[in-house]
């Protein structure tokens, strides 16, 4: 029956290796192709990411390569994602192109992606320089129906920032208007309002703007907004100078002062409207000199950075020569145009940088797809040095088994040869009085000790204590000490009578354990099963031994003991 469970673990144990060795093997296949699931899975948690954090989301879509996408909606899907991540982040989107592909799929199947994309692929107009088309293109998907407010909002907020940026005026205000209705928040209601301000402001309707700039300076004095109320009351100034109200522009400037002081940060500007402002009345002289004061203070606050304000500084000086001499010089056309040409080349400068951004992030993505080659290889070499582990694993577990088997049947018989034992009638012989313990010398001469050491299982360990207690009990040990130090006596002459004589009042009892199990030849690990103590307690009780018995650091105990002894 033993030989029939042994052959049935091992048939088992192979069944279960040849099955996890064929489930290994299509694991790593798995691993090694990426499916087509795999990829949409990882652009949908790019997309979930790319709402909190756009970084994130673009680093995990810079890991993937499009040439492996093989559907049209996975490709759509990386593309739109990749520009609407460069919006989101305020990215280049020079190399954005394939975003229009995107947008066309996405057309009539998919709304909210239908707008997103949309709105990238305006933004990628713009950045190509080609504005007009972008402001068409948000002015369709504003139109579009059934579409929830939060997209349009979004859309409508690009649409004003286009819109402004060439200058358009009524046709902005209708969408202006529009978006301060639909956005509900608060500030982006302030936002919006300003938009529409700019809106009438360029559409000449400038009564309308400054009702609405009266309404955003009370705003920001109520809210103690200190920077905004600022900059509100500048507006104000420059539009009451564009209705010929130059008298209140003067005095509402002499007001900001007053409250900012006159080193403010915007200090030139208000002087070069106080310049304007004495333009408009006749006054050349103070035009003249509030306007070398904005010069000086545009150098000192600015510094180098001082293009923007130049541009219209030399406008001015151009004019007020022409109103002093009649006669324009050509120092400040050229002025002027340089300053424009040094805008240009700003922009010129600022495309390209984006230029060669996209190229190095085309070069960074053809990098990952090598290290991810590489990651591949590396993959592929940790499988196989993982299957080899397991393999030998496995190996090494059959051969335990194996090993445990051959036990199971040497306990068995000791087990019979006890049960015989404990059932034979008792032979008193005058020559042999000790018959017991020769009986016990012969069963652990068979190696039950050592192979209870060598594998403590609990069977072994009952076993163990069973032929301990044929001459007594153990009191729940492993082993009869008394016995075993009685054979100990009987094998090695008299090795532990005379060790307890000489040592027993400084060595403890488990000291005294250590000494007799190295005696017999027993290992550290196997005495720590023996007397249930611990391989590092064993190492510490012996070297307690070493110092109570005076041995050198490099000499055997047990071999000290016996040249002693002899001596």
């Amino acid at each position: 029956m033993s030989r029939l469970n042994s052959y049935l673990s091992c048939r088992i144990l192979q069944g279960s290796f040849l099955y996890f060795l064929v489930a290994a093997t299509a694991c790593l296949w798995a691993s090694c192709s990426r499916s087509m699931s795999d990829y949409d899975r990882k652009l949908g948690n790019a997309e979930k990411v790319m709402r909190s954090n756009t970084d994130s989301a673009l680093s995990m879509l810079e890991a993937i390569d499009p040439a492996d996408l093989k559907v049209d909606s996975l490709r759509a899907k990386y593309h739109f994602l990749k520009a609407y991540g460069h919006l989101r982040g305020n990215r280049s989107m020079i190399g954005d192109s394939l975003v229009a592909s995107a947008h066309q799929y996405y057309r009539g199947r998919d709304v909210t992606r239908d707008v997103r994309s949309g709105m990238a692929l305006a933004w990628y107009r713009f950045w190509t320089g080609d504005t007009p088309h972008a402001i068409s293109m948000l002015d369709s998907l504003a139109d579009l129906p059934d579409v929830p407010d939060s997209l349009i909002v979004q859309t409508l907020r690009m649409r004003v920032l286009l819109g402004a940026s060439e200058y358009q005026g009524r046709e902005m205000v209708t969408v202006a208007k529009r978006l301060e209705s639909l956005e509900t928040d608060s500030l982006r209601k302030i936002e919006a309002g300003y938009m529409l301000l700019s809106a009438y402001e360029y559409a000449g309707e400038l009564d309308s703007a400054l009702c609405i700039l009266d309404g955003l300076v009370a705003f920001a004095r109520d809210k103690g907004w200190g920077d905004k109320h600022f900059q509100f009351e500048m507006e104000k100034a420059q539009l009451m100078t564009e209705q010929g109200r130059n008298a209140e522009s003067d005095a509402l400037i002499t007001d900001i002062f007053r409250k900012a002081g006159p080193d403010n940060g915007a200090a030139d500007f208000l002087h070069f409207q106080y310049a304007i402002n004495a333009l408009n009345t006749g006054d050349i002289s103070r035009a003249t000199r509030h306007l070398a004061i904005a010069d000086s203070l545009a150098f000192r606050l600015r510094g180098n950075d001082d293009a923007y304000f130049r541009s219209y500084s030399n406008l001015l000086h151009a004019i007020l020569d022409f109103r002093r001499n009649g006669s324009i010089k050509l120092v400040h056309i050229s002025r002027l145009n340089n300053r424009q040409n040094e805008r240009f080349n700003r922009m010129q400068a600022s495309q390209w940088e984006s230029e060669r951004a996209a190229l190095r992030q085309q070069n960074r993505a053809l990098a990952l797809k090598a290290e991810s080659g590489h990651k591949t290889v590396i993959i592929l070499i940790i499988g196989i040095a993982a299957l080899l582990t397991v393999v030998v694993a496995l190996w090494s577990i059959v051969k335990r088994r194996q090993r445990e088997r051959e036990n199971e049947e040497r306990i068995e018989a000791l087990q019979k040869m006890v049960d015989d034992y404990k059932t034979a009638p008792s032979v008193s012989d005058p020559e042999t009085p000790d018959s017991q313990t020769l009986r016990s010398v012969l069963l652990k001469h068979l190696g039950i000790i050592r192979m209870v050491a060598e594998t403590p299982t609990e069977q072994n360990r009952e076993m163990l204590r069973k032929i301990s207690s044929i001459d007594g009990e153990t009191n729940g040990g492993l082993v009869d000490w008394e016995n075993l130090f009685r054979i100990i006596d009987n094998l090695y002459s008299g090795f532990y009578s005379t060790l307890h004589e000489r040592y027993g009042d400084v060595l403890s009892p488990k000291e005294e354990q250590i000494i007799v199990l190295g005696l017999a030849g027993f290992s550290t690990k196997e005495i720590s099963v023996l007397t249930s103590q611990t391989t590092s307690t064993v190492y510490v009780r012996k070297s307690s031994i070493r110092k109570k018995l005076g041995v050198p650091g490099k000499e055997d105990i047990v071999r000290f003991l016996l040249e002693r002894r002899e001596d």
